[in-house]
């Protein structure tokens, strides 16, 4: 455990305050004695969070303090705020809700293809577009819980969320297309391997038999010399 890895599950447990900010019915947020605009703070909470996103990996990059625990946490924390953003700014019908489908959706997509990338031995590193479209992702959120206080910001964090849509196909169909290249062609090259190693492996167990048979009529042809000679 390590300072990175504390920001990225703080950021996890970011995303249950923000959420109940966000569907609370209330116009504004107590904490402790202090009253704060129900926007206000659901924005302060998401920037805190999108904050440590950007903090925890350049630490862990400074300081040499890579982990697995730490490469394993930090696409789930990602995935959780935004997703618990977009499906809480649905619940209080201030983003459509196929938007939201469509962003996530392929968040779920883009891991599924890492998952089996990662099995087949290779690593899809995060491209340009991903990132791009993480950053949009903040400034459209920010946009559309500052449209709770004042509205005419709204329909400009709805068109910013339409960007995130472009960049979050764009970056699917650039990881589909590194998936596509290196993952599937290893399995193929796999596949026509096997065949062959299978039929060395024949071969070899075949020729351990014959020596194995050769052996044993030795030890016969010895025996009945033995015997003769008795």
């Amino acid at each position: 455990m390590n300072l990175p890895n504390l920001l990225t599950i703080l950021r996890i447990f970011f995303v249950p305050l923000l959420v109940a900010a966000l569907v609370t019915d209330s116009r504004a947020v107590g904490v402790g004695v202090l009253v704060v605009d129900k926007a206000f703070f659901a924005l302060a909470v998401f920037l805190a969070a999108a904050a440590t996103d950007l903090l925890d990996g350049y630490l862990a990059r400074r300081w040499g303090q890579v982990t697995t625990v730490g490469m394993l946490l930090d696409p789930i924390a990602d995935k959780l705020l935004i997703s618990a953003a977009l499906v809480s700014l649905v619940q209080i019908g201030r983003v459509p809700a196929w938007m939201a489908v469509l962003i996530i959706g392929r968040e779920f997509a883009v891991s599924g293809l890492r998952s089996i990338a990662a099995a087949e031995g290779y690593t899809i590193q995060a491209s340009d577009l991903g990132k791009t479209k993480m950053a949009l992702e903040v400034v459209a959120i920010s946009l559309v819980l500052l449209g709770l206080r004042w509205p005419t910001l709204q329909e400009w964090g709805l068109w910013c969320m339409g960007g995130v849509m472009i960049f979050a196909l764009a970056s699917a169909l650039e990881y589909f297309a590194k998936f596509w290249n290196k993952v599937d062609a290893r399995v193929k090259e796999r596949s026509r391997r096997e065949p062959l190693e299978l039929e060395r492996e024949r071969v070899l167990q075949l020729r351990q038999q014959r020596k194995s048979e050769r052996a044993l009529r030795r030890r016969k042809a010895a025996a009945v010399g033995r015997e003769s000679a008795d």
